[in-house]
């Protein structure tokens, strides 16, 4: 049996070096040859250089297609590497903005669902998938001060991003961001669509959200019991059903650990207060110059069993049940290693 290669793990935060993810993709664009393609979905799309070096592949003779949320929180945010990458000598039709149905949900508020994954796919030198928690939402010089007010610099704040070589996991997250360039229906019933079904390979399951039933988190973490370890980087916590899934989970006898983003409008003051009621460990992660604690991961311990979790999901009612995201579950000891190290650097700072 042949061991699926190892995934490679990229962190970016205030005490790592500036732009590391951001570098991570310019590097990887630059890496592609003629005749190669470059995928990506992402949800906020700033960066001027890193558009111009996706410009500059296309007239080298990369198949480049960009994928975005057309109507993210902050309206305009992407609009001037839209502008470039729709221009004349733009990408054409390797551009797509998706801009989905609002829903209606309890109690009868009609809410607009994101498009909210961060995946980037690149054929060369050898087929990778990168899936996380970071867009290219900076941008340098930074002439909307504004904006990056409103969405944080996630360019030095705390974020990752996981490279995925095993050939399953990267045939089939090209397949569905080729699907979600394409397709006219991205939202809940585009869940069903086969490109959407989860991938497995080894240790690692990557399932692609909105989908029907219970949340897989949330389905896992129902399983732990009493002495079970749970650690929560989570960027934005709020929603009665997130809430209820947590303190559930510290009523049957987990010890949960969270560290949170420390804005209120991301975490509100009254989830802080449910969760310290129900006797969960909170910290928000404050950074001297307002960097972003933009992370979303978790990590689980039942016994010898360990599974670490990460993608783009937040731990809100419309993350949950409405955008579409991925998940990552995964067994896969070198990562659940990265990851907890990465816990115990935030537990420092």
């Amino acid at each position: 049996m042949v061991e699926s290669p190892c995934p490679e793990v990229h962190f970016g935060g205030p005490d790592l070096p500036p732009r590391a993810l951001r570098n991570l993709l310019e590097e990887r664009v630059h890496a592609v040859p003629a005749g190669g393609t470059v995928d990506w979905v992402t949800y906020y799309f700033r960066d001027r250089a890193l558009a111009s070096a996706l410009l500059e592949a296309h007239r080298r003779g990369v198949m480049v297609r960009v994928t975005l949320d057309g109507c993210p929180r902050t309206a305009h945010a992407s609009d001037r590497v839209t502008a470039m990458l729709s221009g004349a000598g733009g990408l054409g039709r390797g551009l797509r903005t998706v801009r989905m149905l609002p829903l209606v949900t309890p109690p009868g508020k009609p809410r607009r669902p994101h498009l909210h994954e961060k995946l980037y796919c690149f054929s060369h030198p050898e087929p990778l998938a990168l899936v996380g928690s970071f867009n290219p939402s900076g941008d340098d010089p930074e002439e909307d001060p504004a904006v990056i007010e409103e969405i944080r610099d996630q360019d030095r704040g705390h974020n990752l991003l996981v490279g995925f070589r095993a050939p399953l996991l990267v045939a089939g997250l090209l397949r569905h961001a080729r699907w979600i360039h394409r397709t006219r229906f991205p939202g809940l019933l585009g869940g069903l669509h086969r490109a959407n079904r989860s991938l497995v390979e080894g240790p690692s399951r990557v399932i692609f959200l909105p989908r029907p039933g219970p949340h897989p988190v949330v389905r896992l973490l129902r399983r732990l019991g009493p002495g079970a370890r749970i650690a929560i980087a989570g960027s934005h916590i709020k929603g009665g059903g997130v809430e209820r899934a947590l303190v559930a989970l510290a009523r049957r006898g987990a010890l949960v650990d969270v560290i949170a983003e420390h804005t209120l409008r991301r975490v509100p003051a009254a989830i802080e207060d449910t969760l310290r009621a129900a006797g969960i460990a909170f910290r928000r992660l404050v950074d001297p110059h307002g960097l972003p604690m933009h992370n979303k991961f978790v990590l689980a311990e039942e016994g010898s069993e360990r599974w670490v979790i990460f993608g783009s999901f937040n731990w809100t009612t419309r993350s949950f049940w409405l955008n579409r995201e991925i998940c990552v579950i995964s067994r896969d000891p070198t990562l659940f290693d990265a990851f907890h190290d990465r816990w115990l650097a935030l537990k420092r700072l």
